[in-house]
């Protein structure tokens, strides 16, 4: 991504943003409430037309190239995305069908810790199981790259573990992850490299080390 810039009307969300996630690794976009985070992840996700920059995701153009990059993306939402009535085992289910080489959804619900709950509705699960379904359904399709907007959120801190352990083997997997997160405390246990923003511009870049010595 190169000068990635995002208006909405006079207002500059994101402004000349420039940063490489690379494979095996896990990069955090770090910053406050409106710091561009969120945007800055659905304009590479396609779901957002930039204004001006250059944005390349598994070497394919965002918008132009949407189709083809959604079968090698997976993305976990920061809010909802599941209707509430639908069970764990069905969500689950219906995601793997979109796919010719989906993930086991059984040994999925297991993985990210939801073993048992299967038969639940979205309204029946607590917050914290929430955020790992919606983890479940961005790694169903065996992603490349692995969008993860705030993973953490409203966990309880058994469950943040569980998220950690599987984001974790994701980079040991070789797949590109890339989470936004408002916490420090995430960036640093989870990332390799760690990207500041702050309204809508890069104010530090590096690895949580360098940061913190930086700091």
């Amino acid at each position: 991504m190169d000068e990635l810039t995002v208006r909405y009307g006079d207002v500059v969300a994101v402004d000349g943003v420039s940063f490489t996630a690379e494979a095996g690794r896990i990069t955090a976009v770090l910053g406050p409430n409106g710091a561009g985070k969120t945007t800055t992840i659905e304009t590479l996700e396609g779901y957002r037309r930039p204004s001006a920059g250059r944005v390349r995701v598994a070497g394919l153009d965002p918008v132009a190239d949407h189709a083809a990059l959604t079968e090698r993306i997976g993305v976990m939402l920061q809010a909802g995305g599941v209707g509430p009535g639908v069970r764990v085992s069905e969500a689950l289910r219906h995601a793997a069908a979109l796919y010719p080489d989906a993930l086991d959804p059984v040994e999925l619900v297991a993985r990210v810790g939801l073993a048992g709950k299967e038969r639940r509705t979205w309204r029946q699960l607590s917050g914290g199981e929430q955020r790992r379904l919606a983890l479940a359904l961005a790694l169903v399709g065996r992603p490349q790259v692995a969008f993860l907007d705030e993973p953490g959120s409203g966990v309880d801190p058994q469950g943040r573990q569980a998220i950690r352990d599987v984001i974790t083997a994701l980079r040991d997997e070789g797949v590109t992850v890339l989470l936004t997160t408002h916490d420090l405390d995430e960036a640093e246990r989870l990332a390799d490299h760690v990207v500041i923003l702050d309204q809508g511009r890069v104010v530090a870049a590096g690895t949580p080390e360098e940061l913190m010595r930086s700091g």
